[in-house]
């Protein structure tokens, strides 16, 4: 195996870990070589909680990742997640200089670092710091304030925080599965770049990242993301509904909510029966698929109101000229979008990843958006082949900040 030229996005989620290896192309974009999965042990709602099973469940996938692409993994780009996240909205102001001064790369690195100077417990630490946009003087809107003349330079950021024990046993984890971090990104962001277009950013939207244990939400605008934040319910939660509901194990509850499950009653044919499995060598029974979805709607009901709350109390419901789009596992659920286009009154799409070339027959679905959203992120943040020597955190070079100007805007 060699690693020439490779680039990993790593998903450690609640009830899967996601690997994908692919190499960058020469027309900008990369080509999947090869995807690992496997069931994720000893994480609740996207936090260690414990180690040995959590390292052994990355293992697992990355050997997977590599057995498939034939490449030696050595480092990855990691999602974060859980409802430890905390988002804010921050504003950097400093002085140019002199009347008619021309702002300069330095120029825009001060100001962003102003931006940062926010009171941060010290048990948090900053992840993502993302310009939303400059105002040179009395002139606002702009995307690159570099080459404009003025006196004061402004600058709006979304600063995106987690815990620091929570951070550092993702950190842990992944390094004793035998590689190293290069970044960590947020899902909801990663999931972002997986499945929108530059529309849809620019109209407004926002992302619902449907996983095992938390609903991530992103919420675009302009080019920028302007929220993120996580509702600590998910999948899994679904789950647990039916299993207690019917009666039933776990594991079958889950096969049952996907192979026969419905967000919505009213998409369900009542007569259509399915068999329910006992619980330790109980008889099994028939019920109809409507009694799964008459448990399952208030459940997914719940998370949808939830968010719509979220997006209600930063009065972000206006932005939204694009919809919605759900992605991750949890959005393949049958009537999903239609449950979610009752409930935010906007129309719903499933989100699932674009922009990449496959070189095998496998074709990644909505539960990998945030590990191929994490390779497009590491494409538009670094040059390739540059390898970081310490995890997490917002890059300071200006390079970056141009890169992510030219992504987005």
């Amino acid at each position: 195996m060699h690693n020439d030229e490779i680039i990993t996005g790593l998903d450690i989620g609640t009830t899967k870990i996601g690997v994908v290896v692919a190499e960058p192309t020469d027309e900008g974009s990369f080509r999947i070589l090869g995807i690992g999965v496997s069931p994720s042990e000893g994480l609740k709602k996207g936090v260690v909680v414990n180690l040995e099973k959590a390292i052994d469940s990355v293992r697992r996938a990355l050997d997977d990742a590599e057995l498939v692409s034939g490449r030696k993994i050595l480092s990855a780009y990691t999602n974060i997640k859980g409802d430890h996240i905390k988002s804010i909205n921050s504003r950097g102001v400093i002085a140019i200089g002199k009347s008619g001064a021309e702002i300069v790369p330095s120029d825009v690195e001060r100001a962003i670092e102003a931006a940062k100077t926010v009171a941060i417990p010290s048990d948090r630490e900053i992840i993502h710091v993302l310009p939303q946009e400059f105002k040179v003087d009395d002139q606002s809107g702009i995307k690159d304030p570099i080459g404009f003349s003025g006196v004061r330079l402004e600058v709006d950021v979304h600063i995106v925080t987690g815990s620091v024990s929570a951070a550092q046993n993702i950190l842990k984890c992944i390094e004793k599965a035998g590689i190293e971090v290069d970044e960590l990104v947020l899902e909801p962001l990663a999931s972002s770049y997986a499945v929108l277009t530059k529309d849809e950013m620019e109209l407004g939207c926002v992302v619902i990242d449907m996983g095992g244990g938390t609903t991530d939400l992103a919420v675009f605008h302009e080019g920028a993301v302007k929220h993120t934040a996580v509702v600590g319910i998910g999948g899994k939660n679904v789950t647990s509904d039916l299993a207690i509901g019917l009666r039933t194990p776990l594991d079958q509850a889950e096969q049952l909510k996907c192979n026969f499950g419905s967000a919505l009653s009213s998409l369900v044919d009542s007569s259509e029966m399915v068999t329910v499995p006992g619980v330790a060598g109980r008889e099994s029974k028939e019920v109809s698929r409507s009694v799964l979805a008459s448990i399952i709607e208030p459940r997914m009901e719940e998370i949808f109101s939830l968010v719509a709350r979220e997006l209600k109390k930063g009065h972000f419901s206006e932005m939204l000229a694009a919809g919605v789009v759900l992605t991750g596992g949890g959005a393949q659920l049958e009537g999903a979008l239609e449950l979610a286009e009752q409930i935010f009154d906007l129309p719903a799409k499933l989100g699932t990843p674009l922009r990449y070339e496959n070189s095998g027959e496998i074709t990644p679905g909505p539960s990998f958006s945030a590990a191929i959203g994490a390779i497009h992120y590491a494409m538009s943040q670094s040059d390739f082949g540059v390898r970081r020597s310490k995890a997490g955190g917002f890059s300071k070079t200006m390079d970056k900040i141009k890169r992510w100007m030219s992504e987005y805007f």
